[in-house]
C-alpha cells in the first residue's frame, strides 16, 4: 500500500533539505528522499585519506554568498549550526614578487597597492565597486523574483509580466544597459572598460569564470561575474563569500535539522525510480526497491536531465519541453583538488608562515584574462589545460574543526579539462594536471610541495558518478546566455512549474540556481502555495456557481 505524504521532495542537496524545510514549515507532511548514503550533495564535508582521519575537507562545494538572510532567519539555520566567517581579500601573486589584495569591501583595498599596477586603475576601483552596488540593488530582486511566462497570453501570466514590467518601471535608461551589457558582454570587454592594467583585471576575472564551460572572451560571462558578486541578494548587496565552520557540509546539516525540527522526514538511500502520473498530474514516486509514496506536490531538485528524461514518462511530457531538455547543456571541465599542508603557503610576494591578511581570502592562480582564456581554450580542443585557473581557499585560518593545531587545508576549485571527461576517470591525466597545479603554486610559495601531506583529485567523471552532477557542472546547468531567466531550464517552464500539474523544478538549474543558495527552493515553495491557493479559491467559486475567468487560463 502507498505511504501518504503532503509533498514529496526528490533530492537531499541544500535545495531539497530547504524546500523540505519550508514544505513542513507550512504544515504539509513532507518527506525528502536521498538516493546517497547521506544527504547535502555538493555541500559536503568528509574525512578522504583513511591515514588521516582527522583532516577534514570541504569536498566539492567551498565557500558560503548567495544565501539570503531571508532563507536563514526564515529556517532558523543559525539556531541549527550555520556560522559563516567573512573571507579576506581576493590574493593574486606573480613569479617576480609582485601581489595584489582586492577586498569586497573597497574601503580595506589600499589605493597605493593598485596604483603600483596602475595610478588610472586605483582611480576607477572605487567607480566600479559602486557600479556592482548599483547593480545588486536591480539584480537581487529579480534573482529573488518567479520569472513571468513571457509571450503567454494566460491572464495569470499577463500579471506576472505587469508585476515584472512594474519591477523595471524605475530604473534609468543607463541601468537598463547595464543589464543589458552584463547578459550579452565577456567579462573580458567588461573589465577593458573599465581598467588598463591585466594584473589589475586578472584579480576581477576570476568570478566571471567559474564553474563555467567558457573562457574570460565569451559573451555571457559578465553576467556570470554578476552572479557571484552580488551577496545577500534578498536585501540585493553586495556580500563577501565565507567559510562555514565545519565545512560546507556543516550547511547542509544546518538545513537538515531545520527540516527535521519543522517535521519533515528525511530518508537516505532512498533512489526514486519513477514518478507516478494519473490524469497529466504527479501524484507520487516509485523507489528503488518499489516502495510507492503518493502526494499530490513532488519536488524536484535533481539534474533536469536526470528528473526529465528518466524519472517522468516521456509521453507525460510535450515535445517542445522534451527537446529543451535534451539539448540542456551542462558542461565543465572543473576539477577540484583538495590539500592537507603541514604549514601555510609562504609566499615570495608576501613572506612568513604564520597566518596572514593573504591566506585568509581566495589565494587566485589566475596571471591574466589571457592566461585563463588559454586555459579554456586548452579545454576546448580536447587537452587538459597546460596552465589551469584556480580559485583556492585555506579555510582552516578560520575553522579549526577541520584539521589539528598548525595543519591546514588547501581546496582548490581548478579548470579546465576537456567536457568530454565525464565518459572515463582519467586517474593518470587528472593526477598529472594536479602536479601542474601545485608545481605553478610552489614558484610563487617554495614551501607548498614540501608542505602537503596528503591530496585528493576529483574530475569531471566523479562528480557526474557520485553526485549526479552531469557533465561536472555545479550549477546543474550552463549560465550561458541561452540558458538565464524565463529559458531556465526550458522557455515557458522558467516559474519552477512543470508539464505536469503538481510536479515542480527546483534544482540549481532553475532561476536563482548557482551556488549555495536555496533560491530556487524557495521560491518554488513560494508557486506551490500560491498554485494551492488558486486551487482553493477555484473551489469555492465553482461551489458557488459562479464562472471563474481564469479557469481556463
Amino acid at each position: 500500500m502507498a505511504i501518504p505524504y503532503d509533498a514529496i521532495v526528490i533530492g537531499g542537496g541544500h535545495n531539497g533539505l530547504v524546500a523540505g524545510a519550508y514544505l513542513a514549515r507550512a504544515g504539509r507532511r513532507t518527506v525528502v528522499l536521498e538516493a546517497r548514503p547521506k544527504t547535502g550533495g555538493a555541500a559536503d564535508t568528509s574525512a578522504p585519506w583513511p591515514d588521516h582521519p582527522d583532516i577534514r575537507v570541504t569536498t566539492y562545494s567551498y565557500v558560503m554568498s548567495l544565501m539570503p538572510s531571508t532563507i536563514i532567519h526564515d529556517l532558523q539555520l543559525e539556531r541549527h549550526g550555520y556560522r559563516v566567517f567573512p573571507m579576506g581579500p581576493y590574493y593574486q601573486a606573480w613569479p617576480d614578487g609582485r601581489s595584489l589584495k582586492l577586498y569586497a569591501d573597497n574601503a580595506r583595498t589600499n589605493h597605493d597597492a593598485i596604483a603600483r599596477f596602475s595610478a588610472a586603475d586605483a582611480r576607477a576601483m572605487p567607480r566600479w565597486d559602486a557600479w556592482l552596488a548599483r547593480l545588486a540593488k536591480v539584480m537581487g530582486p529579480l534573482l529573488m523574483s518567479v520569472p513571468p511566462r513571457l509571450g503567454s497570453t494566460r491572464p495569470r501570466d499577463l500579471r506576472d509580466q505587469a508585476q515584472l514590467a512594474w519591477r523595471l518601471r524605475g530604473l534609468d535608461p543607463g541601468a537598463v544597459g547595464d543589464l543589458t551589457r552584463l547578459f550579452t558582454m565577456s567579462i573580458t570587454d567588461l573589465l577593458d572598460d573599465w581598467f588598463e592594467s591585466e594584473e589589475v583585471k586578472a584579480s576581477l576575472a576570476v568570478n566571471g569564470v567559474i564553474g563555467t564551460w567558457a573562457g574570460p572572451d565569451e559573451p555571457g560571462t559578465a553576467y556570470v561575474m554578476a552572479h557571484h558578486s552580488i551577496g545577500d541578494v534578498g536585501d540585493g548587496h553586495l556580500g563577501s563569500w565565507g567559510f562555514p565552520e565545519g565545512g560546507m557540509g556543516a550547511v547542509s546539516d544546518a538545513c537538515r535539522r531545520a527540516a527535521e525540527a519543522f517535521g519533515a522526514e528525511v530518508r537516505t538511500d532512498a533512489r526514486v525510480t519513477t514518478v507516478l502520473t494519473r490524469n497529466g498530474a504527479a501524484v507520487g514516486v516509485v523507489l528503488d526497491g518499489g516502495e510507492e509514496l503518493q502526494a499530490p506536490v513532488v519536488v524536484s531538485c535533481i539534474h533536469p536531465k536526470t528528473m526529465f528524461e528518466q524519472l517522468v514518462p516521456a509521453h507525460e511530457l510535450p515535445d517542445g519541453f522534451r527537446r529543451a531538455i535534451a539539448t540542456w547543456k551542462s558542461r565543465s571541465g572543473v576539477v577540484k583538488i583538495n590539500l592537507a599542508l603541514a604549514e601555510l603557503p609562504d609566499f615570495t610576494a608576501d613572506p612568513g608562515r604564520q597566518v596572514q591578511d593573504h591566506h585568509t581570502g581566495s589565494v587566485e592562480l589566475c596571471f591574466s584574462p589571457a592566461y585563463a582564456e588559454r586555459a579554456f581554450q586548452d579545454a576546448r580542443e580536447g587537452r587538459p589545460a597546460a596552465r589551469p585557473f584556480v580559485d583556492g581557499v585555506i579555510p582552516t585560518v578560520f575553522d579549526r574543526t577541520l584539521a589539528p593545531e598548525g595543519v591546514h587545508v588547501f581546496s582548490m576549485f581548478t579548470q579546465w579539462v576537456p567536457h568530454t571527461w565525464t565518459q572515463q576517470p582519467h586517474r593518470e591525466e587528472l593526477e598529472a594536471y594536479a602536479d601542474r597545479i601545485i608545481d605553478l603554486y610552489t614558484e610563487l610559495a617554495p614551501n607548498l610541495k614540501g608542505a602537503i601531506i596528503a591530496r585528493q583529485v576529483i574530475g569531471p567523471h566523479d562528480m557526474e558518478q557520485e553526485l549526479g552532477l552531469i557533465g561536472g557542472n555545479i550549477f546543474h546547468g550552463e549560465l550561458s546566455l541561452d540558458q538565464l531567466f524565463h529559458m531556465r531550464p526550458a522557455p515557458g517552464y522558467a516559474d519552477f512549474r512543470t508539464p505536469l500539474r503538481g510536479l515542480y523544478h527546483a534544482s540549481s538549474a532553475t532561476h536563482g540556481g548557482g551556488g549555495v543558495c536555496g533560491i530556487p527552493a524557495a521560491l518554488a515553495v513560494r508557486q506551490i502555495e500560491r498554485d494551492q491557493r488558486r486551487e482553493r479559491w477555484r473551489r469555492r467559486i465553482l461551489r458557488r456557481g459562479d464562472p471563474d475567468p481564469d479557469l481556463g487560463a
